[in-house]
């Protein structure tokens, strides 16, 4: 010991009402959820999560059946960490909980006898789907508990349901019918080859089911099962490039579609199931009919048409063909309609103001009464937003449109930062439906958000949809952001200096590919689930749907699409990606898979960027527990609010767990 030490501890003990010089005060910070490693993502205060926690707190409501025995509503919502059935008995009654499990259970369908009820649910979001049976909120297995299987469908009598299943190789899903009460009935009626197969409903009678078989959003095919011998008859042209969905045997034997059949939108019909013979019957010159469901008795159908994204939910008599529009609906995005043996039609609508919630519309007066009303953690929903239609030219003169909200001009005067998120499929469409905690963002901090619906988007006819297939035009949707910038960046109220982009899936592609292409107007890229290289993506995600990836994307095999392929992934570029990186992942996503985010953040961080990673290892293609999507949107907060609200900090944050 020196001697200086031995002086000093006489001082102190000798002092002892000196003042100590305290530890700088370190803020308290969210604990990362046990199943998340959050790479080079900064400590995230508690501050902030207290302050968005009343926008986490919405739920939503959504169709599932009705009970054929008691007329209660069968629907999902979530009041814990993850989604699972409830029963609601009347209009506006409480909401009983039937499923009890650690992963979502948002699909189930009843017997028409309403003696048994069919779930199927997956485990941490990998979408390998097992059927089960569900009675005192128990689950019992009735598939192999390793394949992926899909519910298709109920026979008219109830003794007998339809799916279809990997089990036999784990990439072609072959057709099983089973007794649910007797699992040792399960047999498989029919062996083929592809992952888009399914029995979509049985002919009345029960000695046939109606197969359809999809090969990607612009042609399927539908056949007659005979299930004794299991002989497959086409009734559509299966070289045909036509779609055709939401396809129901009415009880009279009328086999009901929906098609594009010479036309560029898809329309309600009917099909001759011996000929093949496709008669329209209503439907809209410039949107696509989009579901249908027959009632039970045969008296009336419900058909959707899609408008420019918002939903006009309309009835047609059956015996009269007239068709009448129900207009007490709010305004916004109707899905899952579900018609009761009794003729009670049920219909999820999710709006700005509405959360997402079950509506009910009586089929002869069309009166609308509301089922369900969904917490918004405290909040008024009247205060959000409405969309915006915006449509512009792109580079080509193709018309393009999505939907703009701002924030309240009185409350954020002069120009405000925007986010641009960008959907996935992409068979898939940006809606005006209830934005829920991205409310927080134009509310509570002024950023406006933009959702564009760029070529290749459904719900604007065939041609669009088909406008970027194959590797040698999947470039012109990226164009399609550059033109939704031109113009966003000349509005007054919008900063052309603070601008993001964001995406899912595809989008995720097109979130990075964004950045890439246009990163000197850019201000950051938070990217989920999303494809990096193309080549890599179709080898790697699962064999079910490779081969229906192959006819969007291109054939990684032929050596000409596979260079294009290449030449136009993100990772071929990524040296030229210059903007901060935020990526989530989930571990077992079985579309994209976990190793297209792995090699993104590795050669972004090699370039010397920036690159924050979120990884939950329970979940999938997207977030479904509470406590990961809430990290994760705080961590996406977090991102935002240092590249759009605030001065870049002076320096990096250390990573956590």
């Amino acid at each position: 010991m020196s001697r200086y030490t031995l002086l000093a501890i006489p001082a102190l003990v000798a002092a002892p009402a000196i003042a100590q010089v305290a530890e700088p005060a370190v803020a308290p910070a969210v604990a990362v959820p046990a199943a998340i490693t959050a790479d080079g993502v900064p400590p995230i205060p508690a501050a902030l999560a207290d302050r968005t926690r009343p926008y986490l707190e919405a739920r939503s409501a959504g169709v599932v059946d009705w009970n054929p025995r008691d007329r209660s509503l069968l629907m999902a919502t979530r009041f814990a960490n993850v989604a699972q059935l409830h029963t609601v008995a009347a209009p506006l009654a409480m909401r009983r909980q039937i499923t009890f499990e650690a992963d979502r259970v948002s699909s189930a369908r009843y017997s028409p006898s309403g003696d048994v009820l069919v779930v199927e649910k997956d485990s941490g979001g990998g979408e390998f789907y097992q059927l089960y049976t569900l009675a005192n909120g128990q689950l019992t297995l009735l598939t192999d508990g390793k394949s992926r299987n899909q519910f298709g469908a109920f026979s008219h009598d109830g003794r007998l349901v339809g799916y279809s299943s990997t089990r036999r190789n784990g990439a072609d899903s072959d057709l099983y019918v089973m007794d649910p009460r007797d699992p040792k009935s399960d047999r498989m009626v029919a062996q083929v080859t592809g992952g888009g197969w399914s029995i979509v409903d049985f002919a009345p009678g029960g000695g046939h089911a109606l197969v359809g078989k999809y090969t990607s959003v612009q042609q399927s095919t539908l056949y007659d099962l005979d299930l004794a011998t299991g002989a497959l008859r086409a009734i559509t042209d299966p070289k045909a490039a036509v779609a055709w969905s939401g396809a129901h045997y009415a009880p009279d034997g009328t086999l009901w579609v929906i098609s594009d059949q010479g036309s560029d939108v898809a329309r309600l019909g009917t099909l001759d199931p011996r000929t093949g013979r496709f008669t329209p019957v209503a439907g809209d010159p410039r949107w696509d009919v989009e579901d249908m469901e027959i009632a039970p008795d045969g008296r009336f159908l419900v058909f959707v048409v899609n408008e420019a994204g918002a939903s006009r939910v309309k009835v047609m008599d059956l015996a009269t063909r007239a068709v009448r529009p129900v207009t007490g609906l709010p305004d916004g995005v109707a899905s899952g309609v579900r018609i009761a043996p009794w003729g009670t039609i049920a219909v999820t609508v999710g709006g700005a103001g509405t959360p997402g919630d079950v509506f009910a519309i009586d089929p002869a007066t069309l009166a609308v009464t509301r089922w369900t009303e969904s917490e918004t953690g405290g909040l008024d929903p009247a205060r959000n937003p409405a969309p915006e239609l915006v449509t512009v030219k792109s580079f080509d003169g193709t018309a393009v449109s999505g939907f703009l909200y701002r924030p309240d001009p009185a409350r954020f005067p002069g120009k405000r930062p925007l986010i641009v998120s960008i959907h996935g499929g992409p068979e898939g469409q940006s809606r005006p439906g209830f934005q829920g905690a991205s409310n927080y963002y134009t509310n509570e901090l002024g950023v406006a958000r933009f959702y564009p619906n760029v070529r290749g988007s459904t719900g604007f006819g065939k041609r669009f949809v088909a406008a970027d297939n194959g590797p040698f035009k999947r470039e012109d949707s990226v164009q399609d952001i550059g033109a939704f910038l031109d113009t966003l960046a000349k509005d007054p109220a919008i900063d052309a200096d603070r601008i993001g982009v964001e995406g899912g899936s595809y989008g995720g592609y097109m979130c990075y590919a964004s950045a890439i292409r246009y990163g000197a107007r850019l201000k950051g890229a938070l990217c989920t689930v999303a494809i990096s290289n193309f080549v890599t993506f179709l080898e790697n995600t699962q064999a079910y749907r490779r081969d229906l990836r192959r006819v969007e994307y291109g054939d990684e095999r032929d050596p000409k699409q596979r260079a294009k392929l290449l030449a136009i992934s993100p990772m071929t570029r990524v040296a030229e990606l210059r903007v901060p990186l935020m990526v989530v992942t989930g571990a077992n996503d079985p579309r994209v898979p976990k190793s297209e985010a792995d090699q993104m953040v590795a050669a972004v961080r090699a370039n010397g960027g920036s690159a924050w990673h979120v990884v939950a290892a329970d979940e999938g293609h997207g977030y479904a527990k509470k406590a990961n999507r809430d990290y994760a949107y705080w961590a996406g907060l977090t991102f935002w609010q240092g590249k759009l609200l605030a001065p870049p900090p002076v320096a990096a944050a250390g990573g956590a767990k």
